[in-house]
């Protein structure tokens, strides 16, 4: 339901900062204009709108404002230090928006070969979750599944990284038993990510004929004990003589690289 003429946006946009509060709501926080410029071309429902004067102070802000009308969002205007108080961000250029995030399942995610689900076991910063959805989406995974530890999908941070990729792509949170066993029924090889697994050649995974749940875990506990007895195969980054390893977003860009096909 939009919010209405009686409800708190301000209110809401303050409970929604809160996981517990995403959580009972069913609902996200975007902000900036290029964030929700993004949710309105992906077709996300908008619950509401807090608006400063900074958002119509650029061409491209205004424009914003205007789409917003056009789809009905219901806009509420706040002083620039209300809305810096609901932002999350130092520079949220005078917009903060309740977005209602479609809720995947498993089945919405279609893994075949070249286009792998991608597996976080206890990837606990946002910003690296965040940055992980924005490369599986343009690296053509299938969507990502994240398990116990792996910071929640809808905080903001995980919002803002993704750039976008949030609206777009398949994203699940899941127990392990139940991935596991959603990746038996379809034929999903798991591969899990390792320091000392053996290094993916370039194009080589990329010609595997099933489809794959690339599996990468906490850059210090790497991924559970369960995770890796499933795993068929334990596959690295060939790197530079005296480099142990690499930020766990980029290790997941790169594996991505080389297990779809985009091209």
């Amino acid at each position: 339901m939009r919010l209405s003429m009686t409800s708190s946006l301000k209110t809401l946009i303050r409970d929604l900062h809160r996981r517990r509060g995403r959580e009972r709501r069913g609902l996200a926080l975007a902000e900036g204009v290029r964030l929700v410029e993004e949710a309105l071309r992906a077709g996300v429902p908008l619950r509401g709108a807090a608006i400063s004067a900074a958002l119509e102070g650029t061409t491209r802000g205004e424009a914003l404002k205007s789409a917003l009308q056009r789809d009905g969002v219901a806009i509420e205007r706040v002083s620039d230090v209300e809305l810096a108080e609901l932002a999350d961000t130092e520079h949220p250029q005078g917009v903060v928006v309740v977005v209602e995030p479609r809720r995947w399942t498993l089945d919405d995610i279609v893994a075949e070969p070249g286009s792998p689900v991608l597996v976080l076991d206890g990837v606990q910063d946002p910003g690296n979750v965040g940055t992980i959805l924005r490369s599986a989406l343009g690296l053509g995974a299938a969507g990502v599944v994240t398990l116990k530890g792996t910071a929640e999908l809808t905080n903001p941070k995980v919002v803002r990284g993704s750039m976008g990729a949030f609206f777009r792509l398949p994203a699940v949170s899941a127990d392990e038993n139940t991935y596991l066993g959603w990746a038996r029924e379809r034929g999903i090889e798991n591969w899990v990510a390792a320091a000392d697994g053996v290094p993916l050649e370039p194009g080589a995974a990329r010609a595997h004929p099933a489809a794959v749940g690339l599996v990468l875990g906490n850059e210090g506990a790497g991924v559970s004990a369960s995770l890796e007895a499933a795993a068929s195969r334990r596959v690295a980054i060939r790197l530079a003589p005296g480099s142990e390893s690499l930020n766990v977003a980029i290790a997941a860009a790169i594996l991505l690289r080389e297990v779809a096909r985009v091209d």
